[in-house]
């Protein structure tokens, strides 16, 4: 039987990483990334990026791949990742997918398919957007698109979901993801009481502070931090340059360390919540509570009953 993925999801701060090297040294196992704003190099302290030395000798992947200018990308991660799959069986080790990152997650996991892009087309249509306004755009994509439209928020989607329809010819709803996986996969989620995860949120917000955030995000925007369309919008280093700025006495507003932590907080608050509401929605995901003493026998029993289902029915993820 092939050994099936393990993927330890759930809101940020409930010791996910924690969780999968315990696996990883009890069954024998690999760890890959599936926390995009981990993709980058010097994200260190605001993005909790596990530390060599709390790697326990366990192998990670995807980990300190990318600048901050760099863009990072679902289609790129789903190839890379389910390379690392095959890699990390081959070896005879369990495939241990661990991140927060939920479409990240569905992509390496489900039959998700990524439609060609064309950066002339999306260059027109966004300069069309610049001049015209969202509205011209988002009626054309009512006609040919209404689901898409009716759930678009932003303009980069729009913009991306009428890229989508004139390169192709389907509409962007007909790419969605579907809950099949593409390999024998198993989800365990963290997750518990929502007071307690707000407060160990805010605590490690303020570790992350003194242990020197704002000198990496200041060394950070030296390497293009502020260009970066993926690493400029993660949370805490877009609130800390907000720091460095009133310190510079660039804007008429100030802006001080204190409410950069408490805005990091609600902002990591918020993205937890998000968080949930997108794995709960899955019911493939076994939910064990992240204050357990006993998760990874929890775990355990889980991937053993799970094995047993997948051997009976004689799946092997051809």
């Amino acid at each position: 039987m092939t050994l099936p993925i393990i993927s330890v999801v759930g809101p940020t701060g409930t010791g996910k990483s924690d969780l999968a090297i315990d696996l990883a040294l009890e069954l024998g196992g690999e760890c890959i990334n599936a926390d995009s704003m981990q993709f980058y190099r010097g994200m260190d302290i605001g993005t909790a990026k596990i530390t060599a030395e709390e790697m326990r000798g366990v192998p990670h992947h995807l980990l300190d791949i990318m600048d901050v200018r760099d863009e990072a990308s679902v289609a790129v991660f789903q190839q890379q990742a389910r390379e690392l799959f095959d890699q990390v069986r081959a070896r005879g080790h369990y495939p241990i997918l661990v991140g927060g990152s939920g479409l990240y997650v569905r992509a390496a996991l489900d039959h998700l398919e990524f439609p060609d892009t064309d950066p002339a087309v999306r260059a027109r249509l966004e300069a069309e957007l610049a001049e015209r306004g969202r509205g011209v755009l988002l009626n054309r994509l009512a006609e040919v698109d209404p689901d898409s439209a009716q759930r678009i928020k932003d303009e980069r989607r729009l913009v991306r979901a009428l890229e989508v329809w004139e390169v192709t010819g389907r509409p962007f709803s007909s790419f969605m993801p579907q809950r099949n996986y593409v390999q024998p996969a198993l989800q365990i989620g963290l997750n518990g009481s929502r007071e307690v995860l707000h407060e160990r949120l805010h605590a490690r917000v303020v570790a992350m502070a003194e242990a020197g955030l704002l000198q990496e995000v200041e060394a950070l925007e030296k390497q293009g931090l502020r260009e970066g369309k993926t690493a400029s919008r993660a949370i805490g280093y877009r609130e800390f340059l907000k720091v460095l700025d009133s310190q510079r006495g660039v804007g008429e507003e100030a802006y001080s360390m204190e409410q950069a932590i408490e805005d990091t907080t609600v902002a990591t608050r918020q993205f937890a919540r998000r968080q949930i509401t997108w794995f709960s929605a899955d019911e493939r995901v076994h939910w064990i509570d992240f204050e357990s003493q006993n998760k990874l026998q929890q775990t355990l029993k889980i991937i053993s009953a799970s094995e047993a289902q997948l051997e009976e029915r004689g799946e092997d993820g051809s």
